[in-house]
Parts: C-alpha cells; structure tokens; sequence
C-alpha cells in the first residue's frame, strides 16, 4: 500500500501519541480507515471564579482553560491561534467586529495569558464572560465563550 506523505505524517503522529499513552490524533489526521477525524470544537472555561461563587474581594483572580485551539500572543498574528478577551459585567460586542480596546469592562489578554487578576471589584453580584478571539481581535467563528456569575462579598 503506497501512503501519501500527508498520511504517513498523520499516521506517525497518532502512534507517537498513542506511544505517550495518549489515542488522540491530530485535527484533520487520517484514521487508519482513511476518515477524516473531525478538529476538536474548541472550547473555553473559566475554571475561577466558579459559577455561583463567593470570593473575597477586593481582587478577583481569574483563571482561564482552553481546549481545541492555540492561545498565542495576538501580535504574532499566527493563524489558527487566539487569545482570551474578559467582559465583566458588560454585554459582549458583535459578533462579527473587533472587540474594542479601552472600553471599561472589557481586558484583552492579548499577550496570550491564561490568568488575569481584577485589583479592585466591587461588592456584590458580577457576570463575567471569556471570548476567544482571532490575532485581530475578533471573536472566533462559531463563538467560543463561557460565561460565570459570582458574587464579591
């Protein structure tokens, strides 16, 4: 049987992986029946502040998790990759435009950080929302967000 590159390449990489105790193949990687295996949707979580939390303020730390999609630096402009843009307590922005800089509410992590402290928030109910977003800054398409209320006593 004569394999093209791309598949010796894809069939080396998922024994590699399978070698590292791992059965997962690459996005795009063709299995052993010549399928395609579907990319990995990605997905983000805010891992904390949890969902219905109570933390003591005044500083908020907040921890972010990805699966399914690189976290880079927006100013490497490097396809396929994003970075975390945090809403707290305001609505996300469309869609389809550029999530603005310098509007209160809104921290672009575009440095590529998984983590991000708020110094001060202020007592009460908060909703705080993570949208991954491309190297210029718009939200990947379909939306990858996640979404926690938590409450700062």
């Amino acid at each position: 049987m004569i394999l093209r590159y791309s598949q010796r390449l894809a069939f080396a990489v998922a024994a590699a992986a399978v070698a590292l105790g791992s059965a997962v193949q690459p996005a795009g990687a063709q299995a052993a029946g010549g399928t395609m295996a579907p990319a990995a949707a990605p997905k983000v979580t805010i891992v904390s502040p949890k969902n219905g939390e109570v933390v003591t303020g005044p500083s908020v730390h907040v921890v972010l998790a990805v699966q399914g999609v690189e976290i880079a630096p927006a100013a490497e402009h490097r396809p396929g990759t994003a970075h975390h843009h945090l809403f707290l307590d305001v609505n996300v922005t469309a869609a389809d435009s550029a999530i603005p800089a310098g509007v209160a509410g809104i921290t672009h992590l575009g440095k590529g950080q998984t983590e991000y402290t708020y110094d001060t928030v202020a007592p009460g109910a908060h909703r705080l929302i993570d949208v991954l977003g491309d190297p210029n800054h718009v939200p990947l398409k379909p939306m990858v967000a996640d979404t926690v209320h938590f409450t700062v006593k």
